[in-house]
């Protein structure tokens, strides 16, 4: 079977939890379709460059940024499309109900010239022959949200990759001289992921708090502004795979995510493979049982929570392996070996409907030579 993997054109000019996710995908399905039994080939699609009908079945990544229009090309090539919607779990019949509400609205005042990004992400899971969750959240956010029919998702968390588990503190501590108790914060420098937010939430604390992420253009003057107190260090951005990322995670005291919302991050899930607890955003898609001891979900606008939580941690840290055993079944491979059997039972069922559509149209052009036309009706019609 051979999968082309897509999403948004500009996805790879940054780096973040869906590139790592994307990259990581495809090369744990690579891996497993080396299996002569179930052969699989995955590779990213040049949309420039190849048609999406040289494939079997494409996997679009994110619903958002015009990728419905990948959706509908592949549809209209009849090639099946898996979509991983990535869709907030703010998401629910209320506010569905309000965004096909302003999308009638705003059709009907331009004749129907613009349409909504809530339309375009309903057209691109509606024409999905499977859908792709996440966690339950995500998944419940799609149902309730868009109106998508249950028996077509499929929910697949995250994968970590593994040298987030074996990480020591060492190497972080003799780069920076950072020694004693910090916070962490790994992510991009923006507004939405509220940087300044959690920064003035700890300001009496006298905790130092680390950075390690990209700021755009757009967001030098945020960056500096959150610069300003005297107990933030910046990092810059750090590839996914620097030991020093890995080192950050486990040097920290607590890992910090106060966003306004997230999906599935995998700054938390790497974090806990670290062995260290985790602040963040009531706004996810991350279910994780009996994980309160190490996983503390607050309010991102909420100061005086998110100071409690942290201080908590800081001061009454759990056990590392008990920390690291709540996510050591995500890895990338199991992920992968999921998502590859759900393209081949989604070929085998097509091929399925497309024999028994075949048979039909056999049988019943067979009974139609068979059965003599009534005298004296139009033909094609039966008294």
């Amino acid at each position: 079977m051979r999968v082309g993997i897509l999403s948004y054109p500009m996805l790879f000019q940054r780096d973040g939890g869906l590139q790592v996710q994307v990259r990581e995908t495809i090369a744990a399905l690579n891996r497993l379709g080396a299996d002569s039994a179930h052969p699989l080939q995955a590779q990213l699609v040049d949309p420039n460059r190849e048609r999406l009908d040289t494939f079997d079945l494409i996997h679009v990544f994110s619903a958002i940024n015009g990728n419905y229009r990948v959706v509908e090309a592949a549809s209209e090539m009849g090639v099946p499309v898996v979509l991983s919607p990535l869709l907030s779990p703010g998401w629910n019949r209320a506010s569905g109900f309000r965004a096909r509400v302003a999308d009638r609205l705003a059709g009907r005042l331009t004749a129907w010239n613009v349409q909504t990004s809530y339309a375009q992400t309903k057209r691109a899971l509606q024409l999905a022959k499977l859908v792709i969750a996440l966690g339950e959240p995500e998944r419940e956010a799609i149902i309730s949200g868009f109106l998508v029919e249950p028996g077509k998702i499929r929910v697949f968390p995250n994968g970590i990759s593994r040298h987030f588990f074996t990480s020591r503190p060492e190497l972080f501590r003799h780069r920076t001289g950072i020694t004693g108790p910090f916070v962490l914060m790994v992510g991009a420098i923006s507004p939405y992921k509220n940087q300044l937010g959690l920064v003035q939430a700890l300001a009496d604390m006298q905790v130092p708090v680390v950075l390690i992420g990209r700021a755009a253009r757009q967001d030098q003057v945020y960056l500096d502004t959150v610069l300003r107190s005297p107990w933030v260090r910046w990092l810059g951005a750090l590839d996914h795979a620097d030991p020093l990322l890995a080192s950050a995670y486990c040097a920290a005291s607590v890992v910090a995510l106060p966003s306004h919302g997230e999906v599935f991050p995998l700054a938390v899930l790497e974090s806990l493979a670290a062995g260290t607890p985790v602040v963040m955003t009531d706004e996810n898609a991350l279910d994780l049982p009996e994980s309160a001891f190490a996983l503390r979900k607050v309010p991102w606008h909420d100061a005086a929570a998110q100071r409690t939580a942290i201080h908590n941690f800081i001061h009454a840290p759990p056990a590392r392996e008990s920390v690291r055993a709540l996510v050591e079944q995500y890895t990338w491979q199991r992920v992968a070996s999921e998502i590859a059997s759900c393209y081949f039972d989604l070929a085998a069922s097509l091929h399925g409907d497309q024999t028994r559509g075949h048979a039909g149209a056999v049988t019943e052009r067979s009974s139609d030579a068979a059965q003599p036309k009534a005298i004296g009706t139009p033909e094609g019609t039966l008294s």
